[in-house]
């Protein structure tokens, strides 16, 4: 079964929203987990708008399943992996003040420092995978740096499955192939939703997680937390 790590940034935006600490993000954390997500998923940026490097630290002790902490590696976001001790580290290239992130690494052009980063971080026993596009050259590259793990950019299949074109999965198809004749484990993420998630799980061989945030906060507005959390939970058995 491919695991679920819920990414809680949009529980943090709300917060945020009104200050205070309604909701309670820790809370939210304890209870996605009891509703059975296999993991946790927070991306900080720099200028803190939704998830605060301080989360991650409160995080820490209340996440039993798998913590995986999001982020470009600059300085501020190195240090805080390296004091929190993740059971995964989610290299994605974003620029500052992006709303989303948008493009996976080039993992030629960027390799040698991928390769320092992630070398200090597997020295510490943390988990890698780098955020990258279903790109033959990009998968090739990123097994060049090391990492334990790539994560595919999934807009582009979300966007056309939503046009109804299903061979938007092919490109996604290929790049894990290689990624599995190349040792890489595949994560896969952004975009995934309940109308797209069983189709994908079933097209790409080796999917080991998904992490989802968007969506799942979305659909349940409408339908609530838990059930959402056991809606995902069947499609990707």
């Amino acid at each position: 079964m491919t695991k679920l790590s819920v990414n809680i940034n949009k529980i943090a935006t709300l917060r945020n929203a009104r200050g205070g600490n309604v909701p309670n993000l820790l809370q939210v954390a304890k209870d996605m987990q009891q509703f059975g997500a296999q993991g946790i998923t927070i991306h900080p940026r720099p200028d803190e708008r939704h998830i605060r490097y301080q989360d991650a630290r409160d995080l820490k002790p209340i996440v039993y399943t798998e913590f995986n902490i999001e982020g470009n590696p600059q300085h501020n976001f190195i240090d805080l992996v390296l004091e929190t001790k993740p059971t995964q580290v989610t290299l994605v290239p974003d620029a500052i003040g992006a709303i989303t992130s948008s493009a996976g690494w080039n993992t030629i052009e960027h390799q040698a420092y991928l390769k320092e980063v992630i070398q200090e971080f597997q020295r510490h026993k943390i988990r890698t995978s780098i955020f990258v596009d279903p790109d033959l050259k990009m998968i090739e590259g990123a097994k060049a740096t090391g990492t334990d793990r790539i994560e595919l950019y999934t807009e582009s299949f979300a966007h056309e499955y939503g046009l109804g074109n299903k061979n938007g999965i092919e490109p996604y198809v290929k790049a894990a192939e290689l990624a599995n004749q190349l040792g890489l484990g595949i994560n896969a993420g952004h975009d995934l939703s309940l109308d797209n998630i069983q189709f994908f799980k079933q097209n790409i061989p080796g999917l080991l997680e998904v992490s989802i945030g968007h969506a799942l906060i979305c659909e349940s507005l409408y339908l609530g937390l838990d059930n959402v959390v056991n809606m995902y939970l069947n499609k990707l058995k």
